[in-house]
């Protein structure tokens, strides 16, 4: 602890010893910072504020019907990319500060400088914003501003607007994509219909199809078995009974000859044939397999007319019959034969149909899943095409609110306005500020001096540096004259640092009245 009082005393001994160069240089400091602080040129702010109302009536009522952007977070990106190099370019341009400027690199100058001192700030939870800018001509601080709340509010719009507008075109253009989509899977599947026709049911699959077309030609078979029991059983009934002869008729007139059996069947077809023609068209293949049975009838009636002259010569007679449940009987077989030839042409159809479905069965999955494969397509397509159209729909809304009702109305709540005095230099605060460096540097300076030109103020002092014993010091006896005159340097020296302070403290008052006032 002593050692460090003794350092501390070493060091204020050659301090004080250099005092007069430290108040040389206190002096010069000072004098010199009062003349930078004084000819500082006045800075006046110009302020504005901006209040975003971003609530509208609108916004809940066109919920879920139009696209409604978070408008309160673009707004608060907005301010915060503000200050960018295009927008100070803008910003020049429009304050003429350009026309001032010499070259590029001055230029660039200017707008990295107003990077750094304009400011734009928020309220906090509210969407109030607070732009300030300082310059030595109240005139162009405004316009600085003025031109920053400009480019804020038409930044806002353009860019929203400009938002729209890029999406609306984007839709369209991916509508018009999907249009072609949507067009070339119809097709591909319209093919694929007509391609697979009959293989394809909406309702049920193709063996459901299979089974039903087998189970109809079981049916078929089974009602053909009936029928030609119940033919044979009359055929049976009418075996030993004699066949009636018709008298000869002249050529040509076979129609005219009744032969009840082959009449009796031809009737009956005729009738059957009327009854499917109601139902089908002539291409049908039950009226087909009809039309061949009656033609089969009649030329076997003229076979069997020519048959029975050829059988009784020239004599012009034919057995009679007038037995009349025997020709009943002839009727009821007739009907028979005619009924067993029309399932018969029907069981060949179904046999045919389902020979054929039974051909594609093996190829049917390939088809099933080529089927789904396509529908899923287009499906999807269509899917999202219709979510695409519904959302061009809710653009066009959105666009049409925005038109209608503004999403965010900026509110200047305060104009630019500049304030009447200046907000800077803070004088007051920085001639304070430079008498305590002035201050500092001279001590700064007397202590640099004590150490570059060092003297031993006390024995102590030299034994240390030199490490050779002292035997003993001759002190100083000083005459009145040296006293007096040690004395008066040494109030000249307190004056000239009075007076230092004092300068300073009237160049406060000054400022501090003139501010006042």
């Amino acid at each position: 602890m002593d050692e460090a009082i003794r350092q501390i005393l070493f060091f204020v001994k050659g301090m004080w010893s250099k005092r007069w160069i430290g108040l040389v240089m206190a002096w010069l400091v000072g004098v010199l910072g009062m003349a930078v602080v004084l000819r500082m040129p006045d800075k006046f702010e110009a302020t504005a504020r901006i209040y975003v109302d971003t609530q509208s009536v609108l916004k809940p009522l066109m919920s879920g019907l139009a696209v409604q952007p978070n408008v309160d977070q673009q707004i608060n990106i907005l301010s915060r990319t503000l200050i960018s190099r295009p927008n100070i370019e803008k910003l020049v341009r429009m304050t003429d500060m350009d026309l001032k400027l010499r070259s590029k690199e001055d230029r660039e100058k200017l707008i990295d400088e107003l990077m750094l001192v304009l400011k734009i700030e928020s309220g906090g939870q509210i969407n109030l914003y607070s732009v300030a800018y300082r310059d030595s001509s109240p005139e162009m601080a405004r316009k600085v501003v003025q031109a920053l709340v400009t480019i804020f509010v038409e930044s806002g719009i353009g860019d929203k607007r400009k938002d729209t507008d890029t999406a609306r075109k984007f839709i369209e253009e991916q509508i018009g994509l999907y249009e072609k989509k949507l067009q070339e899977a119809e097709n591909r599947l319209k093919d694929f219909k007509v391609q697979h026709m009959g293989q394809i049911d909406k309702n049920k699959d193709y063996f459901s199809a299979v089974g039903d077309m087998a189970n109809r030609l079981e049916q078929a078979k089974m009602e053909l078995k009936e029928a030609e029991t119940g033919r044979d059983s009359l055929r049976r009934q009418l075996q030993g009974e004699e066949p009636v002869l018709l008298p000869d008729t002249p050529s040509g007139s076979s129609g005219m000859v009744a032969i009840p059996e082959l009449d009796g069947r031809i009737d009956v077809m005729k009738r059957n044939l009327d009854a499917l023609l109601q139902r089908y068209t002539d291409k049908h293949p039950d009226v087909l397999g009809a039309r061949k049975v009656i033609a089969d009838l009649e030329a076997q009636k003229r076979q069997e007319i020519e048959a029975r002259k050829k059988a009784s010569g020239d004599k012009g007679y034919s057995s009679l019959n007038n037995n009349p449940v025997f020709q009943q009987l002839k009727v009821s077989l007739s009907e028979a034969e005619a009924n067993v030839a029309s399932l018969s042409a029907r069981v060949t159809e179904y046999q045919m149909r389902f020979e054929q479905m039974k051909g594609k069965a093996k190829l049917q999955p390939e088809v099933e899943a080529e089927f789904v494969q396509l529908n899923r397509d287009y499906d999807v397509n269509k899917k999202n095409y219709e979510m695409l159209v519904s959302r061009r729909e809710s653009a066009s809304m959105s666009e049409q609110m925005e038109a209608t009702s503004a999403m965010a109305d900026f509110r200047l709540i305060d104009p630019p306005r500049v304030s009447p005095k200046p907000v800077a230099p803070n004088r007051l605060l920085l001639l304070p500020l430079v008498l305590l460096g002035s201050l500092g540097a001279g001590a700064a300076s007397a202590l640099a001096m004590s150490q570059l030109r060092p003297t031993f103020l006390d024995a102590h002092g030299l034994r240390e540096a030199t490490g050779l014993p002292v035997l003993g010091s001759v002190s100083l006896l000083k005459s009145e004259e040296r006293l007096a005159r040690e004395r008066r340097l040494l109030l000249l020296f307190f004056v000239a640092v009075a007076a230092l302070v004092l300068v300073y403290g009237g160049a406060m008052l000054y400022l501090f009245f003139h501010i006042s006032i």
